[in-house]
């Protein structure tokens, strides 16, 4: 019974050696005796059959969806099983062989294999169920938690997650105070547990305001996550500071309009010492946050109060317009252009429109908004003389390189300051489909060099993109012989990257007789 509730009940599928060391785990020890650790092959015939462990990645799951349905229908069976999981998970971080480890210890875990889900997931169970008994562990937990080898453990894990999501954002932050670290009220509050945070703050041995490694205090943590009881409740606090910046310069707004926590901007808002347009180290500021992440309510919220400007530039000189484009969020952009004063068509920096941005990452329905407005320049280069089209083609996006191509003012043969073409782009990264669509213009000069003499020929070769290649040697224009200015000929590029079909390819064509022409 306890292998199926940790199975059809853990936040993340679970390792057998991890399901295993977790029901050796005894509720009331301070030690974790190995010896209780059972096999995993008889915990599957304990299950009867209802478990199965998947052999390429050791993990176990149910052996049929029905299995979990009907355990998910029938929570009297385990009584309170996240309460359990919880006091499982928190005897397991108290015990002296877990405690008596080093925060740096992390590389010589690996006869622990319990512990990295223990250190990140015990709060997940006890926001969901949080018994008494699981409240004095964690509290236990607390009293040591600063150079708790669990706190880094997480703080790892919130990092990785961070990084791996296209979606969120990465802030390198650099720590400024070596005294400070990721306490217990940093945790609860991460967590969101309602009734720990109250009795941290009751305790009265934590500052409030208290920033851990990054920077961030409790109501940072709490409002990235989207803890609207535990933010309410810290900003009840006379002493807390609810604008404080991290070290990289967010405030809790910023976290709270990036992850789209509405109903948290609006609590944070409503405090008289918040700045609602305050920018980051990045120059940064709410709005351009929520545009980038796409959170709709949030930018209409931040949008309706007098001292937001919707034009700030931010890093890069991007402004909120061409963060919501880059990320392809139709419904932000579509906000911001009824908004009088907002450019469509202001470049970054770099040089970069919203347009560029759009057209760059492939997001076809705003490229067509901003091409239905006039002020719009479809061909506009940047600083480098890249445009819409040259990125478009570049990262292969061929119904955007379509619609760019179906506007006068664009010119499907324009070079760059180096003088690369788009169809020299397209070569280069074998988009093969566009280098089609570009060669089917007249404007187009399929043999076109570069600065320094190269041709989409020689970049394809040189990257063995066999399709293109045989696509360009379709051209008579093509001279496959051509020499550029280090007197290297596609073939010599092909060679040289031991690109073997590409370089038959070029031998073949050779071999053939002259074109009459």
């Amino acid at each position: 019974m306890a292998a199926l509730m940790w199975v059809g009940y853990a936040e993340r599928t679970l390792r057998a050696d991890e399901l295993c060391h977790a029901l050796a785990v005894q509720l009331g020890s301070n030690d974790f005796n190995g010896q209780n650790i059972p096999s995993i092959w008889t915990l599957v015939d304990c299950c009867q059959g209802l478990i199965t462990v998947e052999e390429e990645t050791s993990t176990v799951r149910l052996t049929h969806l029905t299995v979990k349905e009907y355990l998910s229908t029938r929570p009297d069976i385990f009584g309170r099983p996240h309460a359990v999981m919880a006091e499982i998970c928190l005897t397991y971080l108290n015990s002296k062989q877990v405690a008596d480890l080093s925060a740096d210890a992390s590389a010589s875990i690996h006869d622990k294999p319990f512990l990295g889900y223990c250190s990140i997931y015990w709060g997940v169970h006890a926001k969901r169920e949080l018994s008494n008994s699981a409240r004095s562990l964690a509290l236990e937990l607390f009293r040591e938690y600063n150079g708790h080898i669990s706190s880094k453990l997480l703080l790892e894990q919130v990092e990785h997650q961070t990084r791996l999501n296209p979606h969120s954002y990465f802030v390198k932050y650099h720590g400024r105070d070596s005294s400070s670290s990721f306490s217990g009220l940093h945790c609860a509050s991460f967590f969101g547990i309602v009734d720990l945070v109250a009795a941290l703050i009751e305790m009265g041995c934590y500052n409030i305001n208290e920033r851990d490694t990054r920077g961030s205090n409790p109501l940072a943590w709490a409002a990235r996550n989207g803890h609207e009881e535990v933010v309410k409740m810290l900003l009840q606090r006379r002493e807390v500071c609810p604008d404080q910046s991290d070290y990289s310069g967010l405030t809790p707004l910023s976290h709270a309009a990036w992850e789209g926590h509405g109903e948290v901007v609006k609590m944070l808002l409503e405090q008289p010492k918040v700045y609602p347009d305050k920018p980051d180290d990045n120059g940064r500021t709410p709005l351009s946050y929520a545009s980038q992440g796409g959170h709709e309510m949030v930018v209409k919220i931040l949008l309706e109060l007098a001292d937001v400007s919707p034009e700030g530039p931010g890093h890069w000189g991007q402004t909120p317009i061409s963060y919501a484009a880059q990320s392809g969020h139709e419904g932000v952009v579509k906000i911001l252009l009824e908004l009088v004063g907002v450019s469509p068509d202001r470049q970054s920096d770099i040089g970069q429109t919203p347009l560029s941005y759009a057209a760059q990452g492939g997001h076809e329905g705003v490229v067509q908004i901003l091409l239905s407005r006039k002020e719009v320049d479809p061909g506009k280069p940047d600083h480098d003389g890249m445009t819409p089209l040259a990125y478009a083609a570049c990262y292969g996006h061929e119904a955007i390189v379509k619609m760019l191509l179906a506007r006068e003012e664009v010119n499907p043969d324009q070079p760059t300051t180096f003088g690369e073409t788009p169809l020299l782009y397209a070569a280069r990264y074998g988009r093969k489909e566009v280098v089609e669509i570009l060669l089917g213009r007249e404007e187009v000069m399929p043999d076109r060099p570069d600065e320094w003499g190269r041709t989409p020929l020689s970049n394809a070769a040189e990257n063995g993109h066999q399709e293109a290649v045989r696509i360009l040697l379709g051209r008579k224009e093509v001279n496959p012989g051509r020499l550029d200015e280090d007197g290297k000929t596609p073939l010599i590029y092909a060679v040289s990257n031991s690109h073997k079909e590409v370089v038959a390819l070029l031998e073949a064509h050779q071999l053939l007789p002259p074109s009459p022409t």
